[in-house]
């Protein structure tokens, strides 16, 4: 990288050299960033309100606080379950408030904002948004913190750039997450680039994450990711779980069951790893 790169990139918003210090995310009761850990469980998609019931109970009972459901998807099929949009955000508002849980749902246009924002307290901006740029500015614009999902085939330096574009709108409560990239390798849904932490946390003052789901799409080798994750530095892991994923309306293969997902905390808390 030349010097005159490097000096553009340092005087970037997303970068440790404009501010030093973490940026740490607060909503409601949850703290993203800093010196504890979050774990952000729920299903791919949101399908009823006793699927909502069932994922929030199981939150409860570990202690967790934030739940993940969508409800507008962005599918590779179009005769694919697309979501059961604002009806679905509905669900979620109504179970997270009895459960007293933080919700994150995506967004894939500018449109959705104004829908979406009674129902979540997260807009997730999805990897085959990440350089949607009229919904980033979109989302620069509101108040709501946003969870920027590194895109298919993205570089860091493009991740950082499209987290930009969110803070020089005004909002500077922006997570980052690795959710792994495109590569030539199919024993893995997509390659987990585990260096990316470091590489995010050195360069920039965001909290990042590390979505397991999507990154391997098998269920035998999400708590080794898990805690490879936490061990480069990551402020959390996003896991997708369902009470019935054989019958799952998206994604089946990679979500946990209720034992399931009770057995991958034990053996994330038990690690000594997750703070």
């Amino acid at each position: 990288m030349s010097d005159e790169s490097q000096q553009k990139k340092s005087q970037l918003l997303v970068s440790r050299d404009h501010k030093s210090e973490d940026t740490i995310i607060k909503v409601k009761q949850t703290t993203i960033g800093g010196l504890s850990h979050t774990l952000i469980a729920g299903p791919c998609s949101v399908e009823s309100r006793e699927q909502l019931e069932t994922v929030a109970s199981a939150l409860k009972q570990t202690g967790l606080s934030v739940m993940r459901g969508g409800a507008f998807k962005p599918r590779t099929s179009p005769y694919s379950f697309q979501g059961l949009g604002e009806e679905g955000l509905k669900m979620m508002k109504d179970v997270a408030d009895e459960s007293g849980l933080v919700t994150i749902s995506e967004i894939m246009s500018p449109n959705q904002i104004d829908i979406a924002a009674p129902y979540i307290d997260i807009f997730q901006v999805g990897a085959r948004n990440m350089q949607n740029f009229d919904l980033l500015k979109a989302v620069g614009q509101t108040k709501k913190p946003v969870l920027l999902k590194r895109g298919l085939s993205a570089t860091l330096e493009e991740l950082m750039l499209a987290a930009e574009y969110i803070l020089h709108h005004g909002n500077d409560q922006v997570m980052l997450i690795e959710r792994g990239i495109r590569t030539f390798e199919t024993a893995t849904r997509n390659t987990l680039d585990i260096s990316a932490v470091p590489i995010l946390k050195q360069e920039t003052h965001l909290p990042v994450l590390v979505d397991v789901s999507h990154s391997t799409g098998r269920k035998d080798i999400l708590l080794p990711c898990a805690k490879a994750a936490l061990a480069a530095g990551a402020d959390g892991i996003m896991v997708e779980i369902h009470p019935d994923p054989a019958n799952a309306l998206s994604d089946g293969k990679q979500q946990l069951n209720m034992e399931e997902f009770q057995a991958f905390w034990d053996g994330l808390t038990d690690s000594g790893l997750y703070r």
